[in-house]
């Protein structure tokens, strides 16, 4: 015993700083209760066991405001409090389990020596360990050992407990399972086996969570629940459902919370058929009304991306006795995540706000992601609005779907200035004056804020990348390492996803190499970005380890191979990858692998073969995979199929301008101008109006924006000039501006204006004009994909300036070099 003692107190960091206790004016102090009326029969003396009853009910119903009452009325009417160690236990239970930490601790604080007993320091140290005190409620439980006090199960859970917290779980994680096995509870305990599958668990250790789990002599519900619990919220899916089997084969009966777990590992798999199984089961259990279950079967439709499976989705929320905001987020989450009818998310905002349910953090972040996918910048202003009024705009989730709503609407000035909110919420700025080699220096330090975390880091890291904002991304990147955070898989994930889609690849796969541990978002995101750079070879190499590695790829992980192959025109790989996906892995291919076949056939100009594909596809094609071929017709000037693609596409989305510009384009590539004048009449009588172009790069930590014959920068003379001379320059070395791409039916004199006046042309004399450092290359970004005449010409201006041009458009990068391109024209 006295060794178990000396660990835990050997292990634990050292007291905090004495200071005043903070107090909470409705669990501490009398002189902030509301004043009680009383009459005289309040002021008799309660007997102990009533007082003790009185205590637990008002415990069991968490009603501090009642307990606050016979605590008054208890230091009215007597001494039980100092004499009756029972009633004295229950005050402090009560306390306890109403979170009232101070309370707790007053009232333990009071209590004679030798009226504290087990259940007084047990309480005292649950109360603590629940309640962010983690650290001093192992100190008390040292001081319980100390005190000469044998530990017994509800004792060694708040040790468990307390453990959770990693930095504890280190050190002290030993010591309480030293105490486990010495008092007798490893294997014999339900409870106590269930508190260390939790510490184990939520510390990512899932193979000691199994070994406890095998250990217990007696297994409930409550415990095959806890531990397919964690396997799913770890990531353990397979796990998850190997133990559930395991589950009915020993004769257990499921309940609403193993249900709602094994929902959310189907959902994780991608496993449709184990999700109509398992809602065939709750039918049969009679579970589907359990708000819960009815919200992971939502879930778990909408996001199967399978025939009927939105209208599934649908029919089980309109079975559900009541509706809340996870039922109604589910829901709206589905429609945003297929990427289909996002005005009909909008219209399902009003129903859920009819039948008086608040949207929450999760739900506006689905939404802006609508706003997104319909680029409605007015929309997505009234959404924020929204979010500002209740309060939520801060919160990262909120923030992240802001920042990016903002970017994909081509809205930069509006992006940067909410990361910049968010970044100054989150990030703390103070000055500290350093007198150094006799001259004073100010230096701007920053810090975290209190209660900062990984997710926090991560999801500014991520607003950073939405934005292009590399600079603040990588002083997000320090700051994590100041903090401790180094490890940390999130932030390592983020920071792949932002050097990548910033342009700096080389950090990127730094970033990769550094991490200890890759999961499948870690490979996916590498994978993607190497794809986006134009390095197809080596993304589906680092594929290959993926899968050798052990790591099971999801349907993400297989979008980003197909569009490898697609990038780099493997047709053959290709196909075989997609095969591979159902065969070997057991996927169900989404829309957007339809859409990446399509795109891989049609770039390679077997846009036949492409729409064969798209008839023989075992569902119905969306708009992506109509869009997708319709593109890849105005590549291979294809005007048949490209008119089939494009009523497809009218049909489906007939709000979407799209379609009607790319057979435009078609029409003006031939030459047919009457098709052209009318596709334009049809847009104009729809109001339909086709996306801004719009470029923009960072200088000095300033986004700068520009748009075609842009006039509007304070430097539009200086950029101009060096535009002009860079023209003729190129024009020297063989360039030849492409007017066919001028779908306006004018003089090819004009047609070359408009061409050389836009904004990727206008950023790159910008660029030029701005960073003179010739080793630095230029980075821009396009909310739109780069024409053919802009790609050439900057390849061309890449050779005749000796500088590195980094364009990122909505596709992918473009890294230019002595006039050669790294999408090998594969664009």
């Amino acid at each position: 015993m006295a060794t178990v003692r000396s660990t835990l107190h050997s292990n634990l960091p050292p007291p905090p700083p004495s200071s005043p206790p903070a107090r909470n004016p409705t669990a501490a102090s009398p002189r902030y209760r509301k004043p009680l009326t009383t009459t005289p029969a309040e002021h008799a003396a309660l007997h102990p066991s009533e007082a003790a009853s009185l205590l637990t009910a008002a415990a069991r119903a968490r009603d501090l405001r009642l307990g606050h009452a016979l605590h008054a009325r208890l230091l009215r009417t007597g001494t039980l409090l100092e004499a009756d160690a029972v009633v004295a236990n229950s005050l402090l239970t009560l306390y306890s389990k109403c979170g009232a930490v101070d309370a707790a601790r007053s009232v333990f604080d009071v209590m004679p020596t030798g009226l504290r007993d087990l259940v007084s320091w047990t309480a005292m140290a649950s109360c603590l360990a629940r309640n962010g005190a983690e650290t001093e409620a192992l100190r008390l439980l040292g001081e319980t050992l100390e005190a000469g006090l044998r530990p017994n199960a509800f004792t060694l859970c708040a040790a468990a407990q307390a453990c959770f917290v990693s930095e504890l779980f280190h050190s002290a994680c030993g010591a309480v399972l030293g105490l486990v096995f010495k008092m007798g509870f490893w294997g014999t305990d339900v409870s106590v086996g269930c508190a260390l599958i939790d510490m184990f668990a939520k510390n990512g250790d899932m193979v000691a969570a199994r070994l406890v789990f095998d250990g217990l002599v007696e297994r409930t519900v409550v415990v095959w629940t806890l531990l397919i619990t964690r396997y799913a919220q770890g990531g353990y899916a397979d796990e998850a459902v190997e133990l559930f089997l395991d589950m009915l084969e020993n004769g257990f009966r499921p309940d609403q919370f193993t249900m709602s777990s094994m929902l959310s590992a189907c959902t994780e798999l991608g496993s449709f058929s184990l999700g109509q199984q398992l809602h065939s089961l709750a039918l049969r259990l009679g579970l589907e009304s359990d708000s819960c279950v009815s919200c992971g079967l939502v879930n778990m439709y909408a996001k199967s991306h399978i025939g009927q499976s939105m209208h599934n989705a649908r029919k089980v929320f309109n079975r559900m006795p009541k509706h809340n905001v996870m039922s109604w987020t589910a829901l709206l989450s589905g429609y945003v995540q297929r990427g289909l009818q996002d005005n009909k998310v909008l219209i399902l905002l009003c129903e859920m706000l009819s039948e008086g349910i608040r949207p929450n953090h999760i739900t506006y972040s689905s939404l802006l992601k609508a706003c997104a996918n319909l680029g409605d910048q007015d929309s997505g202003r009234q959404m924020h609005a929204h979010c500002i009024k209740s309060s939520l705009a801060d919160v990262n989730v909120v923030g992240n779907a802001l920042v990016s709503m903002y970017a994909e609407s081509g809205c930069m000035a509006e992006a940067t200035q909410v990361f910049n909110q968010l970044y100054e919420k989150n990030m703390v700025s103070i000055s500290c004056d350093f007198d150094g080699d006799g001259m004073g220096q100010d230096y701007q330090i920053q810090r975290m804020d209190v209660g900062i975390s990984t997710f926090t880091f991560a999801s500014l890291v991520s607003a950073a990348a939405s934005v292009g904002l590399l600079t603040k991304g990588q002083q997000l990147h320090a700051l994590s390492l100041k903090a401790g955070f180094g490890s940390d898989r999130g932030i390592g994930n983020s920071l792949v996803s932002m050097y990548s889609r910033c342009g700096y690849l080389e950090d990127a796969c730094q970033a990769f190499d550094e991490m200890s541990d890759h999961n499948v978002i870690s490979w996916t995101s590498m994978i993607s970005g190497l794809a986006k750079h134009g390095h197809a070879e080596r993304a589906l190499e680092l594929f290959h380890d993926m899968i050798s590695a052990g790591v099971k790829p999801n349907d993400v992980t297989y979008i980003a191979v197909l569009s490898a192959c697609s990038h780099a025109g493997l047709v053959n790989e290709g196909k075989e990858h997609f095969r591979m996906m159902q065969k070997d892995h057991g996927l169900i291919p989404r829309m957007e692998h339809y859409a990446c076949i399509v795109d891989l056939l049609g770039r390679s100009g077997l846009v036949r073969e492409a729409l064969d594909f798209i008839n023989e596809m075992p569902c119905k094609a969306d708009a992506l995979v109509w869009k997708t071929l319709l593109g890849a017709c105005k590549i291979h000037n294809n005007m048949d199929i490209g008119e089939v693609a494009a009523n497809h596409v009218v049909e489906l989305e007939p709000q979407d301008p799209a379609p009607y510009v790319l057979l435009s384009n078609l029409y003006a590539d031939a030459g047919l101008w009457d098709q052209v004048a009318r596709i334009r009449s049809a847009m104009r009588d729809k109001n339909l109006m086709k996306e801004t172009g719009l470029s923009w790069m960072q200088v000095e930590n300033t986004i700068h924006e520009f748009r075609a014959g842009d006039s509007g920068h304070p430097r539009a003379e200086e950029i101009y000039t060096k535009l002009d001379r860079l023209i003729r320059d190129i024009k020297g070395m063989g360039y030849v501006p492409d007017t066919s791409i001028v779908l306006h039916d004018m003089p090819d004199e004009l047609k070359e204006q408009c061409l050389l006046q836009h904004s990727e042309k206008i950023a790159v004399a910008f660029g030029l004009i701005s960073c003179t450092s010739a080793t630095k290359p230029i980075r821009i970004f396009k909310n739109l994909r780069v024409c053919a005449d802009c790609h050439s010409a900057l390849k061309y201006v890449s050779k005749t300036t000796g500088r590195e041009i980094i364009l990122r458009d909505s596709n992918r990068f473009h890294r230019m070099k002595d006039g050669e391109c790294s999408c090998g024209e594969y664009w």
